[in-house]
């Protein structure tokens, strides 16, 4: 057992200790049906804090030769499998965690390493532990990993498993350092692609928040598999907390489910419609509290970073967005670097890998995905000095208030400042952008209520309907929009198309507005009915 060569199962142990543990060991039945075939090069990118460190730890502990897991995954999902123990603690793992060494400091200077040196000192460290145990295959002189494990696969026939978690982690942080890089990815190229590495390798598994840089329409490795934000293909149950899981878990804890679902959910996949972010549900199941945990994990800075480049149509996104619509993007052109943005579709591309922003593969469309992060992008806003947008948001509460009273002038003209301060950043002319105004307007109403867009109702779809919370004894709202019309019209809309009859397991007060924007005058006018469903 060494430190990087079969490490053992003590890091594995101590997920399985804590008060919550969520149990994905399912995901090794996959792993085990690609062990030695040419799918056995698997790259995962997910955002922080989405367990990504967990999910190596537990490979490692079930397949290190070194020792005994078998406790320790008894009553787990895999042990449920039919290959469970074929595999269990059979193969020679390397485990490596890539933000360690990159941050390791010279013992002469005290300073970090550089990232040439931290290359060169991984395959120096792995190679001395290999030497140890296996001292008839490995030199005092021999300094290539790769050229290592081949002679070692010669001579014994044992082939590696090889875990890099944060893999990715010297284009995040040194992204200007092109020489080192292309030093570390010859490295990777000579562990996993050149033609010795297909007799020694068992497994290559990478862990990482980007997928595999491109050069040119090509990755770097481009014989691995990726499992990204944008397509987590059959593993998209393990990027973070189901919402079973979750569920579950907050009937244990005693935490209302509808807050842990608007907070932390949104991320949606073809195979998995709705994932948590796994460390904000943990933290605020532990803290009884549901707060923005983002903060831990990735700083405002960064995001403002990214929102704050001058690409044309960023801007615009950003505030479509945040108002709750989806954007269409195109997600082809990324180069899987945090350097080579040419377009607004770069930037959001990098921001659903970080995690700020859930992609819908179906529709080609990004928007953000919950409360959290939501919260997260308003501060970030705020430092941008997006001024007009901060006003509409700070002026939110008081439109509400006043829907509430019935006062049709006050929401019309509120709605026109809103309009005024967000001119120089939508295109206002059509009913899109009059959504997102409104949702702007009544950007504060996600403390109340639950918005659902195009409420179906059977005879068409309501614009925008406000369905108030579990604990909310606000009134529900039908909002209906015109372009061009009137305002007495779009009430009448809801009336003739029985609207309100969608809502047939709500019982309480109820507010009917509609609203219209005329072009000419380029104002707002404003209806609004107060009904009570019995």
């Amino acid at each position: 057992m060494g430190i990087y060569l079969n490490p053992g199962n003590e890091g594995f142990k101590s997920a399985l200790r804590s008060k919550i543990y969520v149990d994905k060991t399912g995901m090794i039945e996959y792993i085990n049906s690609v062990l030695d075939t040419e799918q056995r090069y698997i790259c995962i990118s997910r955002p922080r804090r989405f367990g990504k460190s967990i999910a190596a730890e537990m490979l490692v502990s079930y397949y290190d030769r070194s020792c005994d897991s078998e406790e320790m995954f008894r009553g787990l999902r895999i042990s449920e499998y039919s290959d469970y123990r074929e595999h269990l603690n059979q193969y020679d793992v390397i485990h490596i965690d890539m933000n360690a060494f990159l941050h390791k400091r010279d013992r002469r200077t005290r300073r970090e390493i550089s990232v040439e040196d931290a290359v060169f000192l991984l395959e120096e460290t792995v190679i001395g532990e290999l030497r140890n145990e296996f001292p008839d295959s490995v030199g005092k002189e021999d300094i290539d990993l790769p050229d290592v494990l081949a002679r070692i696969n010669y001579d014994t026939k044992r082939k590696f498993i090889i875990i890099i978690d944060e893999w990715d982690t010297i284009f995040r942080e040194d992204r200007f350092d092109l020489k080192a890089q292309e030093e570390y990815v010859t490295l990777l190229r000579g562990l996993f692609k050149d033609a010795p590495s297909k007799k020694f390798i068992k497994l290559a598994y990478l862990t990482g928040i980007l997928p595999i840089k491109k050069y040119g329409k090509e990755s770097a490795l481009n014989n691995f598999d990726e499992f990204t934000m944008t397509n987590p293909g059959n593993l998209a149950e393990y990027v973070g907390f189901t919402e079973s899981e979750v569920d579950n878990l907050c009937e244990q804890y005693g935490v209302d489910f509808s807050e842990a679902k608007r907070w932390y959910d949104g991320y949606s996949f073809r195979q998995t419609q709705h994932i948590y972010s796994p460390n904000s549900v943990v933290k605020a199941l532990l803290k009884k509290e549901f707060d923005n945990y983002w903060t831990s994990t990735e700083t405002y800075e960064s995001l403002k970073s990214y929102i704050a480049m001058d690409f044309d149509g960023l801007k615009t996104a950003v505030v479509q967005m945040l108002g709750g619509n989806c954007w269409s993007i195109d997600i082809s052109t990324f180069e899987n670097d945090m350097v080579s943005f040419q377009n607004k579709d770069d930037v959001l591309t990098v921001l659903i890998h970080l995690g700020y922003l859930a992609y819908k593969q179906d529709t080609e469309e990004v928007y953000i995905p919950n409360e959290e992060v939501r919260s997260a992008f308003v501060s970030a806003i705020k430092k941008c000095s997006w001024n007009q947008v901060i006003q509409a948001i700070n002026k939110s509460e008081a439109l509400l208030q006043a829907t509430w009273q019935g006062d049709s002038e006050a929401v019309a003209r509120g709605i026109d400042r809103v309009h005024e301060s967000s001119t120089s950043i939508l295109n206002y002319n059509n009913e899109n952008s009059l959504s997102c105004v409104i949702s702007l307007a009544y950007y504060n109403a996600i403390n109340e209520y639950t918005l659902v867009r195009e409420f179906p109702t059977g005879k068409g779809f309501a614009d925008v309907v406000f369905l108030p919370r579990k604990f909310s004894d606000k009134p529900a709202m039908i909002v209906e929009l015109k372009w061009e019309k009137s305002a007495q019209g779009a009430i009448e809309q809801i009336k003739n198309k029985n609207y309100v009859q969608a809502l047939e397991e709500y019982k309480g007060n109820l507010i009917l507005v509609g609203i219209n924007y005329d072009k000419a005058s380029k104002k707002h006018q404003c209806c609004i009915e107060k009904w009570n469903i019995r």
